[in-house]
């Protein structure tokens, strides 16, 4: 059987797990959920109740990083993996202090004693560290994206996404045109296929990838 995939389309983790999957050009079954009402099979696999969930002949992967390794372990044409350890160093910072930031500056309402702004400029040092690198290369280690890129940047269009104006007012060469080339390019467009709510008795649909 072809791995199952449940997917929200805009959910930045969902689409990373996406951007591998279809790196590796490997077949998954997707099945797009509505958040305010997971399928209940969905649930009965992972309790957790959050995507992307993955599940394969083997067991069910939870967490979004480990379904990009999963995929790039089996194919990795595009050489995702060929990145130096800054590259692990970068995922961390993202996933870490920024995300953290982040949720604070998109979700303040969620959170008790928050100023959105001064989270908004914590996120924005963290990508100031990367805004040299991005001016002398189109992508973090290079002219090609590595995971680095591919795990962090559907983070960074998120940031980007809250105050678009702002955003696009700061002096941000670099980062700015790494998001736009993601932004405009093949795969970002091939993982951001809408596709209808998933239901039990629907046919089966199929989400691959190809080289870029």
């Amino acid at each position: 059987m072809r791995p199952i995939l449940y997917s929200f389309r805009r959910c930045p983790y969902a689409m990373r797990a996406r951007l591998a999957i279809a790196s590796a050009g490997l077949e998954v079954e997707l099945r797009e959920v509505v958040l305010r009402d997971k399928p209940r099979e969905m649930l009965e696999a992972s309790p957790k109740g959050t995507v992307p969930v993955l599940i394969t002949e083997t067991g069910v992967i939870e967490e979004s990083r480990d379904i990009m390794d999963w995929a790039l372990a089996q194919n990795d044409p595009e050489g995702l993996r060929r990145m130096p350890d800054a590259g692990e160093d970068w995922i961390a910072r993202i996933e870490g202090p920024f995300k953290t930031a982040l949720d604070r500056y998109k979700y303040e309402t969620r959170y008790q004693d928050v100023e959105p702004t001064a989270e908004r400029d914590k996120a924005a040092q963290i990508l100031q560290q990367v805004e040299p690198r991005l001016r002398a290369t189109p992508w973090l280690f290079g002219d090609t994206p590595t995971l680095a890129d591919l795990a962090t940047i559907t983070f960074v269009r998120q940031y980007a996404m809250v105050d678009h104006a702002w955003f696009a007012a700061q002096n941000w060469v670099g980062v700015k045109g790494w998001l736009e080339r993601f932004l405009t390019s093949d795969r970002f467009a091939e993982i951001m296929h809408k596709y209808p709510k998933w239901e039990p008795v629907a046919e089966p649909l199929v989400f691959s990838g190809k080289a870029i």
